[in-house]
């Protein structure tokens, strides 16, 4: 299994990464309320609000509210998930708040940018959007 660290890394480009390890191994994203989205903060925050606000939990569609299973939810859609294929791929990819214990000392850093390297820094954790949409305490 690997485990990749989601701290302070861009999450479209995390995810795309996590999509393509999770097609031969288990992988395992640690910190993932620390991953940030890039762009204007109020845009973001209204944006993920509408997706979770489009559907309801009985009905659908369902939109996540924590941070771990948004993105859980953002690699899911970087796969075919609906072929037995990425259904398997998908059941590779295990998405944590924290550090667990067991964890730490098997972490990879991922290759993907981070929020520090964006051109104009303009970003916002994954976190913060959760809690922002009601996901509770990170």
């Amino acid at each position: 299994m690997k485990v990749v660290n989601a701290e302070g890394k861009v999450l479209g480009r995390l995810a795309s990464e996590v999509a393509q390890i999770a097609e031969e191994e288990e992988v395992a994203v640690v910190n993932s309320e620390h991953a940030v989205i890039s762009g204007d903060e109020q845009e973001i925050k209204e944006e993920y609000q509408t997706k979770y606000e489009r559907g309801r939990r009985d009905t659908g569609p369902y939109y996540p509210k924590r941070a771990d299973k948004i993105l859980k939810r953002t690699v899911r859609n970087m796969l075919p998930y609906k072929e037995s294929d990425g259904r398997e791929q998908f059941s590779n990819v295990k998405t944590y708040l924290g550090l667990p214990e067991r964890m730490e000392d098997q972490v990879e850093e991922s290759q993907a940018k981070t929020g520090d390297s964006l051109k104009h820094r303009n970003y916002v954790k994954l976190g913060e959007v959760s809690d922002f949409i009601g996901g509770g305490e990170q």
